[in-house]
């Protein structure tokens, strides 16, 4: 069992930048693929970037060059540095973790780009 904490969300400038945080608790945490996801109101969830157990990223291609997804194992947590943030990055952002079939869900941090 996996317990996902997410933090860090607020209200921000356009051309700010926030990064949001992902605590787990329970084991086996670095071998867990970790995956942002958002979800703006009236929208179906969407995938923003993902890293395997082993490192590998991958993004969505509206947050290429400006979102960095990492992870710590050593912390059981995952991160994503937003910059250059727009209007339309306002979401609730969630935390995923998958292994073989098996995933957990953060309660999810709201994120607000607004001038």
């Amino acid at each position: 069992q996996v317990q996902l904490v997410e933090s860090g969300g607020g209200l921000v400038q356009p051309g700010g930048s926030l990064r949001l945080s992902c605590a787990a608790s329970g084991s086996g945490f670095s071998i867990y693929a970790m995956k942002w996801y958002r979800q703006a109101p009236g929208e179906q969830r969407e995938l923003v970037a993902g890293i395997s157990g082993g490192g590998t990223k991958n993004y969505a291609d509206s947050v290429k060059g400006r979102f960095t997804i990492s992870r710590d194992n050593a912390k059981n947590t995952v991160y994503l540095q937003m910059n250059s943030l727009k209007p339309e990055d306002t979401a609730v952002y969630y935390c995923n973790a998958v292994y073989i079939g098996i995933e957990y869900w953060g309660q999810g941090t709201q994120v607000t780009v607004s001038s």
